[in-house]
């Protein structure tokens, strides 16, 4: 009998501990499992693509972030336990959720510096974010299912503490996976959105997302941020030191060197910078590596427009959500004849970044690209901006004013605004349009002309909202206000609803031309349009449909407009492939300013320098060739082969003006150099 009672206790010790053990594994392994479903999930919901290198690596990302969840939710008693346990999966849930809702509306995911910094003020497209909510109930039902199983059964679930001794295990084992796959990472090839690259060099989130998947991204994106705070904490002048002439062979790549000899300066848009003697003296290694960049530039050469417009007035608007498919004589007959009548632009891009609407104005009021992750155009508010085109022309005695006719303070315009040289007005602080969604644009032009048209020489910056999603009949003020002048147009209801929010530009322009020309002023001002991105509030079929063509690309995407007019002006046709970053280089060398073209990141449209067009991804177009970072495919526009070299070469050189236009952000360089 005792042998008996021996034995079954045995059997009842052996079988407790493979319950328990078991209990240990399902315990371990929830984590990483529930990462891995929440991150499939969102993948298959934004990309075209879930099974590729990129998510072998999210999986082996997901394994040791899962056991630091795992631990995290062990080491106490029951009690805490559980509420750590459920408060993680909920976090978890909400994290995805979201980013899953915030690209359904803008195709990117959205920052922490976004959630810390404008959260309060997308609350304010609510209605926006309600519908769209409604349209991915399935989506969001799969992305809450593992919390609602859970809640549902969360007292048959057991939370007791772990032993240290296997805590310790489990800690040391996910340090070791975690610098595994750090390493595997960091040992891929190199090059254009190349897993190392991305994990170590720059920050781009959708690329990031979709190779090491979101939580690991959301660890990226912390880091960039942190990056940022060491940059604006460092000393606002550098130590200076003594050093050693410069080798010209330690110079860092840049674009390619001209071989001309040295010629006059003033056949190019430079200014005096004394770049060999501030490389000498500078003790900031990373001011240090600036100065050595810039002064590696081929600067642009002045040209048969230089100075056309000198002295003119300047009316510079960035058109929410503006197309070029939005542009008919019979629709919009007023930027028709502006896109017909002036320089008529037929390869021109807007790039999508980031943080679209303000990170397009950034491009085009500061001729620099935005850095990843933050808010550019609120980050510069801080900095000295001395090429924004209302510092430039405030300096030659011009009333510059900008205006926006929404909430003044959305995306902190109260701030950066000024710091361009404007006087600066928006719904809210001085300008009293009626507050609809989205306000009218006509409106904004009627009451702030008055303002200005008798203080010549003038420079005005508009943006507009007119043109903002949603478009639809329902929710959108200005479509249902322009509804009749559509009704009978042959498109599906969403098209004709944005066609409809662009009628009320286009009669903001004709209202905007009538006042100059009553004023007898029309022929001494230009007028300069660009959208801040294409209308992502349409899906790709109703953009081809728009079109009349069918669009596939993003590329495609961001074709878009560049209207710069002026009455009696003879019209001008340009093929030069360019983009919103060549605006205020252009206006600059039209208008017959002083800049420095080595400073910028865009080009003069009009002078000789090579065509470059850059995306966020790091795809760019030349004239000779599209070559696309995400798919390593180069499409040649001539008939000559491509060679690999000049790929290469135009890749450095577009990861270069990446990489220093975020340093000229976060070094204030701006303010070293020049002031």
């Amino acid at each position: 009998m005792a042998f008996l009672r021996s034995a079954i206790n045995f059997i009842d010790m052996t079988e407790r501990s493979i319950m328990n053990t078991n209990k240990n594994i399902l315990r371990l392994v929830f984590f990483p499992l529930l990462i891995l479903y929440y991150e499939t999930i969102l993948k298959a919901f934004t990309y075209s693509k879930i099974f590729n290198i990129g998510y072998v690596y999210m999986c082996l990302f997901s394994i040791p972030l899962g056991l630091l969840f795992y631990l995290l939710s062990t080491g106490f008693n029951e009690k805490t336990n559980k509420i750590i346990f459920f408060s993680i999966v909920s976090f978890l849930t909400l994290y995805y959720g979201t980013q899953l809702i915030y690209y359904r509306i803008f195709y990117t995911f959205t920052s922490f510096y976004s959630i810390f910094v404008g959260t309060a003020k997308a609350l304010s497209f609510i209605d926006i974010m309600t519908d769209t909510l409604r349209n991915n109930i399935a989506e969001l039902f799969a992305i809450f299912l593992p919390l609602g199983v859970l809640v549902y059964y969360h007292r048959k679930l057991q939370f007791d503490k772990i032993h240290k001794n296997y805590i310790i295990k489990v800690a040391v084992s996910a340090v070791i996976m975690q610098a595994a796959v750090v390493i595997t990472v960091l040992s891929s090839d190199v090059g254009m959105l190349s897993p190392s690259y991305l994990y170590s060099e720059t920050f781009l989130v959708v690329e990031s997302v979709d190779k090491f998947g979101l939580l690991t991204t959301g660890r990226l994106d912390i880091k960039n941020i942190l990056k940022s705070i060491v940059f604006a904490v460092e000393p606002e002048h550098s130590e200076i030191i003594e050093s050693e002439e410069p080798d010209p062979a330690d110079e860092l790549p840049g674009e390619p060197q001209s071989e001309e000899p040295t010629i006059e300066v003033a056949e190019y848009n430079t200014m005096d910078i004394p770049f060999e003697e501030l490389i000498k003296k500078e003790g900031n290694e990373a001011i240090r590596s600036m100065h050595k960049y810039f002064s590696s530039v081929k600067p642009t050469k002045k040209n048969e427009y230089t100075g056309k417009f000198k002295g003119k007035n300047l009316i510079l608007i960035t058109a929410e959500g503006f197309s070029p498919y939005a542009v008919r004589k019979d629709i919009t007959p007023t930027l028709y004849k502006m896109q017909e009548e002036g320089f008529k632009f037929n390869n021109f891009y807007t790039p999508t970044w980031g943080v679209s609407t303000s990170d397009g104005e950034y491009v085009a009021c500061t001729g620099l690209l935005p850095k990843e992750g933050i808010w550019s155009f609120y980050k510069s508010s801080k900095n000295y901006m001395p090429f924004a085109m209302g510092n430039q022309l405030k300096k030659e005695g011009y009333e510059t004013k900008a205006y926006h006719n929404h909430y003044f303070d959305y995306y902190y315009r109260h701030k950066s605004h000024p710091n361009l040289g404007y006087t600066y007005k928006g719904l809210g602080n001085g300008l009293n349009v009626t507050e609809t969604w989205p306000e009218s644009d006509l409106e904004m032009i009627e009451l702030t002309v008055p303002e200005y048209i008798d203080s010549q020489p003038f420079h005005v910056y508009y943006m507009t909202v007119s043109g903002h999603l949603q478009y639809t009949f329902t929710g959108n003020y200005i479509a249902a206000k322009n509804r009749s002048l559509v009704e009978n147009l042959p498109y599906s209801k969403n098209v004709k609803a944005y066609l409809a929010c662009n009628i009320e530009l286009d009669k903001a322009m004709e209202k905007l031309i009538q006042e100059l020309e009553k004023k007898g002023i029309a022929e001494d001002t230009l007028i300069a349009i660009s959208p801040d991105h294409y209308p992502y509030g349409l899906t790709l079929n109703e953009i081809s449909e728009l079109a009349g063509k069918e669009i596939k690309t993003d590329v495609d995407l961001d074709k878009g407009i560049f209207i710069l007019w002026s009455r009696g002006m003879e019209p001008v046709e340009i093929d030069k492939v360019c983009s919103s970053l060549d605006i205020i280089p252009t206006l600059s060398n039209l208008m017959g300013l002083e800049y420095d073209s080595r400073l910028l990141m865009g080009r003069d449209i009009f002078s000789d320098s090579e065509p470059l067009v850059m995306f966020s991804d790091r795809s760019f177009i030349t004239d000779k060739a599209f070559y696309n970072a995400r798919t390593n495919e180069v499409t040649s526009f001539t008939d000559e082969n491509i060679e690999s070299s000049y790929i290469k070469e135009t890749a450095e050189t577009v990861i270069n003006k990446f990489k220093y236009s975020s340093m000229i952000l976060d070094t204030d360089y701006y303010k070293i150099i020049l002031e």
